[in-house]
């Protein structure tokens, strides 16, 4: 299978430099694929799972904050606030943010605090389905 030059970098680390068969982002209707040789687009990444096939045919999952995808000759370019592996994820810890994130939408707070609140139980509901898949 053809293969393109894949770069995941998170605003603390490179999360993943090398070759990939396929690459699924969360996109805010739906999720997004990208295989080798995709037309040249700029896409908006949401909070949620990432997905991507290596060259060597391995299958890596992780979770991803906002950020943006640059896809130019046959090279694609992930740029996002936060990259995890599922087995980076503190379960108990993902929990806990998801109920403080779930109080603070319940109690009255500015426009501003309401979008920082919906961003936490986005991310910390991503965090936990994506860790559910591995714990079963």
């Amino acid at each position: 299978m053809s293969t393109f030059e894949l770069k995941i970098i998170a605003s603390d680390r490179e999360f993943y430099n090398g070759y990939a068969e396929s690459l699924v982002i969360p996109v805010e209707d739906g999720e997004k694929a990208i295989l080798a040789h995709h037309e040249n687009m700029v896409i908006a990444t949401v909070i949620g799972e990432l997905r991507f096939t290596r060259d060597d045919g391995a299958k890596e999952e992780a979770v991803v904050g906002y950020g943006f995808t640059r896809i130019m000759n046959n090279r694609v370019l992930v740029l996002v606030d936060s990259a995890e592996h599922p087995d980076e994820i503190d379960v108990r810890r993902a929990q806990e943010a998801e109920e403080r994130a779930k109080e603070k939408l319940r109690q009255k707070q500015s426009i501003r605090e309401y979008y920082h609140s919906q961003a936490s139980l986005a991310r910390a509901m991503s965090r936990l389905k994506v860790t559910g898949k591995y714990n079963r």
